[in-house]
């Protein structure tokens, strides 16, 4: 896990391997950098913290991390603290107490700081309108959104984007790229001949350094396309029917690729993974996906909907009553 340094005579919190040298005495640690903007530091301008991958210790209490999960599948984008300390099954005091004690913020003011990250890096990366930003970031509406913004740095996000680098801007044709950051020593080669190995035909391909599946979004097709980028990052290009919600599906990608310092790769969906552990991927793919035309070479479907997928239906595919029942538990 990344630890952020502040330093007390500037105000300003940078990540590991900033050029700085500022005197030891003078520095804070801090292990999210939702910790140090709680405290009052607002992010280096050299080294630019928000485009790192931020996450937790692998060491913190199970709950704790069964809260963050919950806070990065948006669960305090329109929810409370205590709806979500409902879900872990503790207090919304206890929650807040064991957040603060080791994380070093609460789980709203996290979820702030990873909609506030994201939305930099958007402004940043892409010339998606601010309205858009602000939505596809989680945020609630565009005046939340430039709230939190000037809370977080210190400027409105029309001043921020003004401010990105002339290299900041990531052109695609077609499509909208953006950066997806990993952990140092992250291993791309690996991650994508995993990526080949594990292929379901139709949903996802791997052709030379890319990996590109199709997704679903609000019941419409989308695609993700995934290669290499510059020094710590790769490049995510998405192609959707609308961009609400983006940050979630960035972080599905980043747990799917293990970019973020989890097992590498992991899975789009708990149901797409135990299917594809069944053997049956493949002939539930052409039986029940959704045939979409017309997209990258060997991309042809979309994985179905567990909502799609009864024991009714896998009998018509002529599945085994043994692989059927088991699919169709899963699917429930």
């Amino acid at each position: 896990m990344t630890t952020y340094s502040a330093v007390v005579t500037t105000g300003i919190y940078c990540r590991p391997g900033c050029g700085a040298w500022p005197l030891a005495r003078n520095t804070r640690t801090y292990e999210h950098p939702a910790a140090a903007e709680v405290a009052g530091f607002r992010a280096c301008l050299r080294c630019r913290p928000y485009r790192v991958a931020a996450s937790i210790a692998a060491g913190s209490p199970e709950l704790v991390c069964r809260a963050w999960r919950l806070i990065i599948e948006g669960v305090l984008d329109g929810g409370t603290e205590a709806g979500l300390a409902e879900r872990v099954g503790v207090s919304p005091r206890h929650l807040r107490r064991l957040f603060l004690r080791h994380l070093g913020a609460t789980p709203d003011q996290l979820a702030r700081s990873r909609r506030a990250h994201f939305a930099r890096r958007l402004l940043d990366d892409t010339d998606l309108p601010v309205v858009d930003v602000a939505f596809a970031s989680g945020f609630g509406s565009l005046r939340q959104f430039n709230r939190t913004m000037r809370e977080v740095f210190r400027a409105a996000p029309t001043a921020l984007r003004e401010r990105r680098h002339r290299a900041d801007r990531l052109a695609a044709d077609g499509g909208l790229a953006l950066r997806l950051p990993y952990v140092p020593g992250y291993d791309w080669d690996a991650a994508r001949a995993r990526l080949a190995e594990r292929a379901i035909p139709g949903v996802e391909v791997v052709e030379e350094d890319t990996y590109r599946r199709t997704i679903t979004v609000g019941g419409a097709p989308g695609v993700l396309e995934v290669s290499p980028g510059g020094d710590g990052h790769l490049v995510l290009v998405a192609h959707l029917p609308y961009w609400e919600g983006l940050i979630h599906l960035v972080g599905r990608v980043g747990r799917l690729l293990g970019t973020e310092g989890g097992p590498a790769p992991g899975a789009w969906s708990p149901f797409e993974d135990g299917v594809r552990e069944t053997g049956a991927a493949a002939r539930l793919v052409r039986g029940l996906g959704t045939y979409v035309p017309g997209l990258a070479e060997g991309l042809t479907h979309t994985f179905p909907e567990a909502a799609a997928v009864t024991e009714e239906a896998l009998a018509a595919l002529g599945l085994p009553a043994a692989d059927a029942s088991l699919v169709a538990a899963l699917a429930r």
